[in-house]
């Protein structure tokens, strides 16, 4: 997303949650910068749009969402579906997982990233999943 496009509000807010990230988004971030997984390209805290995404996949236009407990709500299961939905009209594919995931099995969500890497060589399709 072109940087003239991102309010200065947002582009603060999105500066804001890169240094005050959760423990599962560190070990995440650690995990896929620089590189390091496939020779994909990350970033974090991206602004898309009104949203600011948790990590970013631009060549596969993949954004990997990591939810605490405060997502298990009915609202905020609304809002996410709102979220998520907005940004597969506009060609995003959206993957979800707890942030116990990533703090117990990171392999396995390692492991769906790159199941949904590969699937994005086929048709534009909404790719949610929680690993197992």
């Amino acid at each position: 997303m072109p940087h003239r496009s991102v309010s200065d509000l947002q582009r603060g807010n999105a500066r804001r949650l890169r240094r005050e990230m959760t423990d599962a988004e560190r070990k995440l971030w650690y995990a896929v910068r620089a590189r390091r997984v496939e020779s994909l390209s990350f970033g974090r805290q991206t602004p898309i749009g009104p949203f600011i995404v948790d990590f970013f996949c631009p060549e596969h236009r993949l954004i990997v969402e990591l939810d605490g407990g405060q997502h298990g709500t009915d609202k905020a299961l609304r809002y996410d579906g709102e979220r998520t939905a907005w940004l597969a009209a506009n060609g995003y594919r959206v993957m979800r997982f707890w942030n116990a995931d990533v703090l117990t099995n990171l392999d396995g969500v390692l492991s769906a990233i790159l199941e949904a890497v590969e699937k994005c060589n086929g048709p534009n399709t909404l790719a949610v999943g929680k690993v197992p």
